[in-house]
């Protein structure tokens, strides 16, 4: 019978030794080898897991895969561009934002970075 409970989110990468130095490494994310799957388990401080997975010819999402709230986008900008993260990641065109990519105008303080695979992930202000 199906029951929703314990459900979790998954991405793709075209190199998951890259994704775990980057996860865990780079994020400060726990992360889980699952031994024998080629699956990495992401274990984030809300409880929440995503699992990762490698793709042969992973074309990376052109969306936010990944969201994580924060209570300073100003400082963890700071924080992720001194872990060498890059957080201007879209031309003003796109979206509108400044020299360390905050979006500052229609919705909450946003700024965007990549992993190693190009997948999209965002720190927001709550």
């Amino acid at each position: 019978m199906f029951h929703p409970d314990g459900a979790y989110s998954g991405l793709a990468v075209d190199d998951l030794e890259a994704a775990h130095r980057f996860y865990a490494d780079t994020l400060g994310i726990r992360v889980e080898v699952l031994e024998g799957s080629g699956f990495l388990m992401l274990h984030l401080a809300s409880g929440g897991r995503v699992l990762v997975y490698g793709k042969p010819h992973h074309e990376p999402a052109s969306f936010t895969v990944l969201n994580f709230p924060v209570a300073d986008v100003e400082a963890a900008v700071d924080d992720l561009r001194s872990r060498g993260v890059d957080t201007k990641i879209y031309d003003d065109e796109n979206f509108p934002t400044d020299s360390r990519g905050i979006m500052r105008e229609g919705g909450p303080l946003i700024a965007w970075f990549r992993d190693p695979a190009g997948n999209v992930l965002a720190v927001l202000e709550e």
